[in-house]
């Protein structure tokens, strides 16, 4: 993702994907991943008694806490499939809180969110100015953005929260009025049964009815929305000619031009986009998590959306995935604490030690054994323990980002012209 600027061309033309074959292996590699994670997460349940593990609350509030990752990682996707880094992605989403926030307590939470779509879209087009008209390092103009969108939000917080209606209402420098609540839906019948199969714990039975259970219940609209966005973005980028266009912008814009892509207008589209699934995951933050903007609400969950994404291969699949383990574990040290997260450790024995063994089946001899250390020394902390302790509980979603990035660093792929300065007619 932060590939050395170069006014270079990359050497290789742009791939399309192989075909049904291809994507029915994925899908398959995928299902057996998801399996298997049920089924260990489903054991460790069992042998800890920490039925939290995966109750009906424990998922719907790790679906809220997943869905403005999510929201930025897919923000990332689309403007670095297109060959642009966006590091402002923070910058974008503090952007759509204080639109959402300051429209929604004004008028309705949906034109709120219309707004906070719309001031993330602005912060996208300012750096693709940057980047792409004038040539600026992606990286520079990136913290620009998030430097600009974060004083820019806290003078205009200060101009309109603090006085007059807005202060009669509950406003102050720091937060908006609180807005109205955007709705929630809940399947009826279905939940309740779910819940009553995941109240016997059942070893996968009740873990699969608490999973269901969390996503029919109490879903906020704006999580319907952000999982048809990510479904629109997967079937708009692999399986249509604009999907492919833009794509070739991000693997080999010279390429592209020489088959009359319009290689500055797809990349202003890519990151206009972008821009706006950001402002999106921030009116998120704004309107469904608290109801009100507050100054800091973010909480750097821009730069976790792009973890998200490089987890998740550059593609929709994986950044879900990526986004929905992040969720997981801080809502599991959110709703739970050190004891529940206690649990983890046993979890994390077991995973260390099948890396390990594919590493020494790989003949990585000396990384398999550092990996059989490390879970050796887990374990002990896990038998000689009872819970974690509080800081450390805290950091838990940051350390299982990191761990998960090391695992998967081999297999990433970035597109080949992400992060480099385009000129047209360079090729020639």
């Amino acid at each position: 993702m932060t590939a050395t600027m170069t006014d270079t061309p990359p050497p290789a033309a742009p791939k399309a994907d192989t075909g049904p074959q291809r994507s029915g292996r994925s899908a398959g590699q995928l299902l057996m991943i998801v399996a298997g994670a049920l089924l260990l997460v489903a054991a460790v349940r069992v042998i800890t008694g920490a039925d939290q593990l995966t109750s009906a609350g424990q998922v719907s509030a790790a679906l809220g806490l997943a869905v403005p990752i999510g929201l930025a990682g897919l923000a990332g996707l689309w403007s670095e499939r297109s060959g642009v880094v966006n590091i402002g992605l923070e910058g974008m989403m503090i952007l759509g809180t204080f639109g959402a926030g300051w429209v929604g307590w004004q008028s309705s939470p949906w034109l709120g969110l219309l707004c906070g779509v719309g001031f993330g879209v602005l912060g996208g087009l300012v750096h693709a100015v940057a980047t792409i008209t004038f040539g600026v390092d992606h990286i520079v103009s990136g913290v620009a953005v998030n430097l600009l969108a974060l004083g820019t939000t806290q003078y205009l917080a200060k101009l309109f929260f603090s006085e007059g209606k807005a202060a009669d209402a509950g406003g102050n420098p720091k937060q908006s009025p609180p807005a109205d609540s955007l709705g929630h839906i809940t399947v009826p019948g279905l939940s309740d049964a779910l819940e009553s199969l995941q109240k016997h714990h059942w070893f996968l039975i009740s873990d699969l009815a608490g999973i269901l259970g969390g996503l029919v219940t109490n879903v906020s609209v704006v999580t319907v929305l952000a999982a048809l966005l990510f479904v629109g973005s997967w079937w708009l980028l692999w399986r249509t000619p604009f999907g492919l266009r833009l794509r070739s912008c991000g693997e080999n814009p010279t390429a592209a031009e020489s088959l009359g892509v319009n290689v500055y207008r797809y990349k202003y589209a890519a990151v206009a986009v972008s821009g706006g699934l950001a402002g999106l995951g921030g009116a998120f933050l704004a309107l469904v998590t608290s109801h009100i903007y507050l100054e800091g609400q973010t909480g750097g969950r821009g730069y976790i959306g792009l973890a998200a994404m490089i987890f998740g291969n550059w593609r929709p699949g994986g950044l879900a995935m990526g986004a929905g383990l992040f969720g997981y574990s801080d809502a599991l040290q959110l709703r739970n604490g050190g004891v529940t997260v206690h649990a983890l450790l046993l979890l994390l024995v077991v995973l260390l030690a099948v890396l390990a063994a594919w590493k020494l089946y790989r003949k990585a001899h000396w990384q398999g054994a550092i990996s059989l250390f490390v879970a050796a020394l887990v374990l002990v902390w896990y038998l000689f323990t009872d819970e974690v302790p509080s800081d450390f509980v805290g950091a838990t979603p940051y350390v299982v980002t990191l761990l998960v990035l090391s695992l998967s660093a081999q297999r990433l792929r970035m597109p080949k012209a992400d992060g480099m300065r385009y000129r047209k007619g360079q090729g020639k």
